[in-house]
């Protein structure tokens, strides 16, 4: 039976609410640790492109693309677990035993957990074998990248347990603590693959430096530090395991935030495997891949701001607290939406002298295809914060519909696109599916059920973007025309003097009467 048991009322054993200096802190604290793995994250798909490009061609490059991508599907293996139990730990904050509760709940999950590693486990491994991924992706010139393929999938595989300690760290205000020992972790992967791709070169051996950490952070998060950060856990340690009617029912209550999160991570991964096994051109597909890593480092941007906006959320949703739900909700829009907006802004202007540097003038840069990804991602920013709130406050019913929708949008355009334009149709097909459900129909949805005056916050997003990304485009082709030489020299004086200019433009905002007058214009 599945976990429907009615919570009492009253106060409980959980943490108390808390007021806005504590929330505050919570989002600021939230907010640095996601800023370095943004930045981690910038330096995995952006400057560890020219060391692997000094070690390798651009076709070796393009099966280590793919084996990242390969590697980053595999947590769909989570099924919407990870969401199910946040959302039960949420709803555990209105019960008379919040933390028992909490901590019988988690050990039942994490033994859920550990059954799919092995059962998946010993699928991948056989299904390597049936199927050589090598054969399928196009890659047969790569001797190890079958074995590659392997360690990628199933190392990640091994680390997915690590989600439900991060998932209860959200819930109790421990949001960044959990980001910062991902943190650390990023970081010893990427000198890890540094020392492999130059003392071994080959993809096996990357492979194995960027898994082997991941695997390590997981043992730290859920046999260390959860135990000593949240002492209740400890209580159900020798609780018997859960039934299989119990297990096969979290499954459905998670099914919803599978679907979800399934179409997410599809549209950030699948499109490369697409592109790799449908485009025969090896270095169109290297170039879709690095294009691609702006657009999803894009789309990550404005899902690291919205998450620690999101538990805020979840606990104003769990506890009825309506007017700080709408406030929180309409600022945290904007303020995603302004952030994709100014980010596009300065990318634009510049990208072709970036992509140039960055890949030493090896492989063209496509500028139809740029244009169309970025503003995509800037485009659907608002819908993240209502994806994410969605996620946060049980909305199965609403994800399932308009995420699958979104999924099987995505893959028939794919499939009619993607061998008549290339890589320039898996571009159209995302942005096109993005604009079709999760902005046609969830953020509207959402909008409507959270807000008091959706249809004039909507108003006030479209000119906030439209602002931002004219303005800030237009001063970065205005700066372009006017800068003189060449080369990675004339590229920073260009960026340096965007920024300056953006900077001082801005700068009002640091006054605390003027923020105060922003934040009192966005209608909520």
């Amino acid at each position: 039976m599945t976990d429907t048991q009615v919570d009492a009322p009253g106060r409980t054993g959980g943490p108390s609410r808390e007021g806005g200096s504590g929330r505050l802190h919570r989002l600021i604290h939230g907010w640095s640790a996601n800023l370095v793995q943004m930045l981690l994250a910038l330096t995995q798909q952006l400057l560890l492109i020219p060391a692997f490009l000094h070690f390798w061609s651009s076709d070796r490059l393009a099966a280590w693309l793919a084996l990242y991508a390969a590697g980053s599907l595999v947590i769909v293996a989570d099924a919407g677990l990870q969401l199910r139990a946040i959302n039960r730990f949420l709803s555990f904050k209105s019960c008379v035993d919040c933390d028992g509760r909490t901590a019988s709940f988690y050990a039942r999950m994490m033994r859920i957990y550990l059954g799919i590693v092995v059962v998946l486990g010993v699928l991948l491994a056989a299904s390597t074998e049936l199927f050589p991924p090598a054969a399928v992706l196009g890659f047969h010139a790569m001797p190890t990248f079958d074995t590659a393929m392997l360690v990628m999938t199933v190392g990640t595989l091994l680390a997915l347990p690590a989600n439900l300690a991060s998932g209860l760290y959200r819930v109790r205000g421990k949001y960044g603590r959990a980001v910062w020992s991902q943190n650390v972790a990023l970081l010893l992967g990427q000198v890890g693959q540094l020392v492999a791709i130059a003392w071994f070169g080959s993809l096996l051996a990357v492979a194995i430096a960027y898994v082997s950490v991941q695997i390590l952070f997981a043992l730290f998060l859920i046999a260390y530090d959860a135990p000593r950060q949240l002492p209740f856990l400890r209580r159900n340690r020798s609780a018997t395991s859960p039934s299989w009617r119990w297990s096969a029912g979290q499954f459905g209550l998670a099914f919803p935030f599978s679907i979800a999160n399934l179409t997410e991570l599809a549209l950030a991964n699948a499109p490369m495997l697409l592109v790799s096994a449908m485009v025969a051109d090896r270095v169109a597909v290297a170039q879709w891949g690095l294009i691609r890593v702006i657009a999803s480092f894009v789309r990550g941007v404005c899902i690291q701001i919205t998450l620690p906006i999101g538990a805020e959320l979840g606990h104003d949703h769990a506890i009825g607290d309506k007017v700080r739900l709408r406030g929180l909700y309409a600022h945290g829009s904007v303020f995603v939406t302004a952030m994709a907006s100014l980010i596009v802004a300065g990318l634009l202007p510049f990208w072709s002298d970036f992509f140039a540097l960055w890949t030493h003038g090896s492989i063209p840069n496509d500028a139809t295809l740029t244009v169309t990804l970025l503003l995509g991602s800037a485009v659907v920013a608002p819908s993240l914060m209502a994806f994410v709130f969605a996620n946060h406050s049980n909305r199965g019913d609403l994800l399932v519909r308009t995420k699958g929708l979104q999924l099987i949008a995505f893959l028939i355009l794919s499939a009619l696109l993607i061998p008549r334009l290339g890589p320039l149709g898996a571009a159209i097909a995302i942005v096109a599916s993005d604009l079709l459900t999760q902005v046609g129909i969830l953020t509207l949805v959402i909008m409507r059920q959270t807000l008091a005056h959706p249809l004039r916050h909507t108003l006030v997003l479209i000119a906030v973007m439209v602002a931002i990304m004219l303005g800030g485009w237009g001063l970065g082709l205005a700066i372009h025309a006017t800068m003189p030489g060449t080369g990675l020299q004339r590229f920073l004086a260009e960026c340096a003097i965007w920024v300056i200019v953006v900077a001082a433009l801005a700068s009002p905002l640091l006054m605390e009467r003027v923020r105060g007058r922003v934040l009192a214009a966005v209608p909520n």
